[in-house]
């Protein structure tokens, strides 16, 4: 009789810890859901299992906690602006130069907040740690901005890339240089300004894009309020708010 009790109780043991370690399993799983958002879902699709993408968000957390991100001085943000502002009005006569320069822009940026250079799939996997829900945008861009090279993106494909480079250049230049609280994980504002007004936009094969600037609307640019007039900024704090018409102009292509 003893000894049944005795193998009862080891069961019940055996069952609550398993029940504690389930908690907690699902526990850490929510945290790391809530804080990547999407960049969560799509390391799963990626990894094809829970645990190893669950893994790999880990790894990037423990990689991004190595470095200190410092906000930029104000002169560096107006003059980051300002570049960006070139950017866009040359997008009219070299579409394809202008994309690329947006993509050099945001390297820079990223180098003078105190992002490690790397090559670009281990940069993009950083600044995921702290602009999850603007990351995808990033790759999108980068991505068309490679194909540009050997004429296979189309000027509204480029035109979409500037409109995704934006997204994550606005979180750049934040005044408060934070898209992110202070160990590193995205704060629930990180995203507000330029990507809570933001679209769903399709991309090339059909689906579903994560969300960009429409420049249809009046968005307010992290950096200043846009002058609908002239579709820059009208205290030339920050970047200029695309102008959809701005865009479509005929580029002698």
């Amino acid at each position: 009789m003893a000894t049944l009790l005795w193998v009862v109780i080891a069961i019940v043991l055996v069952i609550a810890i398993a029940l504690v370690a389930v908690g907690a399993r699902k526990r850490n799983s929510a945290k790391l859901r809530n804080r990547f958002g999407p960049e969560y879902d799509r390391a799963v699709e990626n990894r094809g299992d829970q645990r190893a993408a669950e893994a790999e968000l880990r790894a990037r957390e423990k990689q991004r906690a190595q470095f200190e991100l410092t906000p930029l001085p104000e002169a560096a943000r107006l003059r980051f602006a300002g570049e960006w502002r070139d950017v866009q009005e040359h997008f009219i006569d070299e579409p394809a130069q202008a994309a690329a320069a947006a993509d050099i822009l945001i390297t820079r940026v990223m180098e003078a907040r105190g992002y490690p250079m790397n090559d670009f799939d281990v940069q993009a996997d950083l600044v995921s740690v702290d602009h999850p829900e603007t990351v995808e945008n990033y790759r999108f861009a980068h991505a068309v901005q490679e194909r540009s090279l050997t004429q296979q993106a189309s000027t509204e494909d480029l035109r979409e890339a500037l409109l995704r480079y934006r997204s994550l250049f606005d979180e750049l230049l934040r005044p408060d240089g934070n898209g992110a609280d202070g160990d590193g994980a995205a704060s629930n504002g990180a995203a507000s300004g330029t990507t809570s007004q933001a679209r769903s936009a399709g991309v090339d094969n059909g689906q579903r894009g994560p969300a960009v600037p429409d420049p249809r609307d009046p968005v307010t640019s992290v950096t200043g309020p846009a002058d609908e007039s002239t579709g820059l900024e009208s205290d030339g704090a920050g970047p200029a708010d695309p102008d959809p018409d701005y865009y479509d102009q005929p580029t002698g292509r």
